[in-house]
C-alpha cells in the first residue's frame, strides 16, 4: 500500500484566472483542511501505519457518545468527515495536531483527487452509455430502446457486464495528475486546475504524490 498523506476539503466552485500571456485557464476552487489528527495507527497495533484525520467541524449535540469519546482523545471537538492516510512514520504526528495546505501542498504540484460524481438517478442506455437509437421515422417503433441482448442458443443468457439500463453516477473515482496552480494558505484554499468531481460542497479527498 503506497505510504502517502492527504487532506479533505469542499469545492467551492469553479472559475477562470489568465495566465502571463492572456490565456483563460478553467479552474476549480477547493476549500482544503485544516484537517486535525484524531488517531495514530500503527503497524504493531494495527497491522499498518495511518494517521486518522477529522475536516469540518461539527456540533457535539449532534453526535453520538461512541464517536464523541474517540474525538475527545485530540481534544479539537467533533466532526463530519473522518479519513484515513498511510504515513510512514506516525510518530512523526501528535493528536490534536492541523495538517494544513501549506504543510503539503506548493504552486505547481501534482495530485491525485478522489470524489463522488454527481447521481443521475436511473438512465436509459442513450444517456448513460451513448447508445444511438433506433430510427425516427414514422412506425418506427424503436427509438431508445437497448434492442436485444441476448446471445441465441449459446450460451442461452446475458453476458456479464452488458451495458444495460441503470443507476448513473453516485460513484467514486480518482482524477489523477491534476496540477495545483495557486495555494492560499490564509484561507486554506487550493486553485487547481481543470474541472473536480462532484458538486458544489462536495467532498473532496487530495493525495500528495
Amino acid at each position: 500500500m503506497p505510504k502517502t498523506l492527504g487532506i479533505l476539503g469542499h469545492k467551492i466552485g469553479m472559475t477562470r484566472i489568465y495566465s502571463e500571456d492572456g490565456q483563460a485557464i478553467g479552474v476549480t476552487v477547493v476549500e482544503a483542511g485544516p484537517c486535525v489528527v484524531l488517531q495514530k495507527k500503527t503497524e504493531k497495533k494495527e497491522g499498518y501505519n495511518a494517521i486518522q484525520v477529522g475536516f469540518n467541524p461539527k456540533k457535539e449535540s449532534r453526535e453520538n457518545k461512541p464517536k464523541i469519546g474517540h474525538f475527545n482523545g485530540a481534544g479539537k471537538g467533533c466532526f463530519y468527515h473522518v479519513k484515513e492516510f498511510r504515513v510512514a512514520d506516525p510518530d512523526q504526528y501528535e493528536l490534536g495536531q492541523e495538517i494544513c495546505v501549506s504543510d503539503l501542498f506548493k504552486v505547481g504540484d501534482l495530485v491525485d483527487v478522489s470524489g463522488h460524481v454527481k447521481g443521475r438517478g436511473f438512465q436509459g442506455v442513450v444517456r448513460r452509455h451513448g447508445f444511438k437509437g433506433g430510427r425516427k421515422t414514422h412506425g418506427s417503433m424503436f427509438h431508445r430502446a437497448p434492442g436485444s441482448i441476448g446471445c441465441s442458443a449459446t450460451p442461452s443468457k446475458v453476458v456479464k457486464g452488458k451495458k444495460m439500463p441503470g443507476r448513473m453516477g453516485n460513484n467514486l473515482i480518482t482524477k489523477k495528475n491534476v496540477t495545483i496552480l495557486d495555494v492560499r494558505n490564509e484561507e486554506n484554499v487550493l486553485v487547481v486546475k481543470g474541472s473536480l468531481p462532484g458538486t458544489t460542497k462536495g467532498l473532496l479527498h487530495f493525495f500528495t504524490k
